[in-house]
């Protein structure tokens, strides 16, 4: 059962409750939080395929389509994803509701490990992990770049942010064995 201890008052009067977890309800409120965690990679694929490259084109377009500037109409999915985390982690703090926490904060997790893998680690963004010849983050910005050659929003393909298909994978593995007998390898075809 959840208890309200150390209850205090903000400068509004608003009653503060710290949210206190039984052992058992802590379990419980991780497996909520990773479980959140790894069914918003499902979630976002299926965003990705039917909202981003459908109805709300519009926003996504300058992603694929790059126009000058740091800033894309595409970073406003980054508010839309945050609103609901927000709402859930304030809703399920103030009236103490841990699970609604839960989700909260594994929407966040998500976000940040999503704008970690998109925006640092493929799109360099910001440029933290420029060299890394991590067989994981090749494969992803494999996959990303197979993504990214479809201009337009049909015909798409790789839909996905943090899973990575085994096609990608075996590419970037046999790129490796490649580059690895000496010889100069520019670019080694997806397909033997």
């Amino acid at each position: 059962m959840v208890e309200c201890t150390g209850a205090r008052t903000n400068s509004r009067g608003a009653l503060i409750c710290v949210l206190i977890l039984q052992p058992m309800e802590i379990v419980y409120y991780i497996a909520v939080l990773v479980g959140t965690f790894l069914l918003m990679e499902g979630i976002t694929w299926c965003t990705h395929k039917y909202v981003m490259h459908g109805f709300l084109w519009v926003l996504h377009r300058d992603h694929h389509q790059v126009e000058p500037g740091f800033f894309e109409k595409n970073d406003a999915f980054f508010v839309i994803f945050a609103v609901p985390s927000m709402c859930l982690i304030g809703f399920g703090t103030y009236n103490q509701v841990w699970w609604m926490q839960a989700i909260g904060f594994g929407i966040m997790a998500y976000g940040f490990a999503y704008f970690l893998v998109h925006d640092v680690i493929i799109h360099q963004r910001f440029k933290w992990f420029t060299r890394s010849n991590n067989t994981y983050v090749r494969a992803i910005r494999w996959a990303h770049k197979m993504h990214h050659k479809h201009l337009g929003k049909e015909d798409g393909e790789s839909f996905g942010m943090l899973y990575v298909h085994k096609m990608y994978w075996d590419k970037i593995r046999r790129d490796k064995k490649l580059m690895a007998g000496k010889a100069r390898v520019e670019y080694a075809p997806q397909n033997d």
